[in-house]
Formats: C-alpha cells, structure tokens, sequence
C-alpha cells in the first residue's frame, strides 16, 4: 500500500512522455501498410495483360498508402507541437488507430470489388470516422496544453479537418449513386491535405 501510494504520488507530480506514444503509432501504421502490401497478390501470368485485373486493387492500395502517409505525417507534426500527453490522449490515440487499422479492410474489399458501391461507401464511412478521430485527438491535445500553446496557435480553426469531414459525409450517399464521384471526393480531400501545411512547423519555429 505504501508503495502504491508513493506511485500515486508521483503519478501527480510528473507528466506521462510523449515517446511511447508516438513508437507505438508509428509501428502500428507500418504494420498496417504491411498488410495493405500483402494484400496486393503476384499475378500469375508474366506479360502486361496478367497486370489487368489488378488495376483496380491497386489503384485502391495507392488511394490509402497516400491516406495513411498523410495521418503519419500530420500524427507526426502533432506530437512536435506538445510535451507530454495525459490518459485522455492516450484513449483519443488509439480510437483514431483502431479506425485506421480497419483501412487495409476496406480497401481490399473496394478493390477486388472494382469500386462498387457498397465498398466505396463503407470505405468513405471508415475515412469519415478516422478524421473524427482526429479532430478529437487535436482538441484533446489541446485540452490538456491550453488554448495558448504552439498546437492551438498552429491549428486554428483547422479548416482542413472540418472541410475534408463534409467531402466524406457526401461522398458517402453519393457512392450508392455515382461511387467514381464517391472515389473523386476522396481524392480531393487527399489532394487538398498533400498541399504542404507548414502551420506547426512555423510556429515552432518562431
């Protein structure tokens, strides 16, 4: 008991690091590319024509490598912008994993299915709910830093995050009716996010 209490105590004194938080992350993505590769299957023909059927499937792996490549990137520029993170932020982690861990899933069944609708929607659905999640990790982030530290400062009103929630929640009715307009949506919000943002970087510099 003596023990546990002096933990307790020092649990209050000091504040959890950042670093295993962001190991942890950056190797959960890596697993989840991986996944998305092995997915990816070796054609059994040796000329271009074997390569046909896999367009689709591949087309759909470049579409989310590029998603994932850009929560790496973003996930990255967060943790820069704080010091420490609280179990509120560790739980708001692994709620935006979970949802990206489930991409590998719905990008194969989008691709094998040569973007159908049902598919486009469901994988419009898990990129909706990833970006909520997101947007509760920037607030919880900020919640715990304050309203006047280098993330808030550096977000904004975070325009972005709320634009690309709007493209997704459209773009998932408009899937059962047009899915390539769907998958256009999509692309535009990758495209609108693969414009460099330098917002943290900037205030961390000065």
């Amino acid at each position: 008991m003596l023990i546990c209490s002096q933990v307790s105590r020092e649990g209050v004194r000091t504040q959890m690091g950042k670093g295993r938080l962001e190991a942890f992350s950056d190797g959960v993505l890596a697993i989840i590319i991986t996944i998305m590769v092995l997915e990816l299957k070796v054609p059994h023909g040796s000329d271009l024509a074997a390569l046909r059927p896999l367009i689709p499937v591949l087309l759909s792996y470049v579409l989310s490598f590029v998603f994932l490549g850009i929560y790496w990137n973003n996930h990255h520029h967060l943790l820069q912008a704080i010091r420490h993170v609280n179990g509120r932020i560790l739980w708001a982690n692994l709620h935006l994993l979970f949802w990206l861990s489930l991409i590998p899933f719905v990008t194969g069944w989008m691709g094998e299915n040569h973007f159908s609708a049902l598919p486009v929607a469901l994988y419009g659905i898990v990129l909706l709910c990833a970006a909520i999640a997101y947007f509760i990790l920037t607030r919880s982030l900020i919640s715990h830093h304050g309203k006047d530290s280098v993330l808030a400062i550096a977000l904004g009103a975070d325009f972005k995050g709320k634009v690309s929630v709007v493209f997704y929640a459209i773009a998932i009715p408009c899937a059962f009716v047009n899915s390539w307009f769907a998958c256009a949506l999509y692309i535009m919000v990758a495209v609108m996010w693969l414009i460099p943002d330098r917002r943290i970087e900037k205030t961390l510099s000065q």
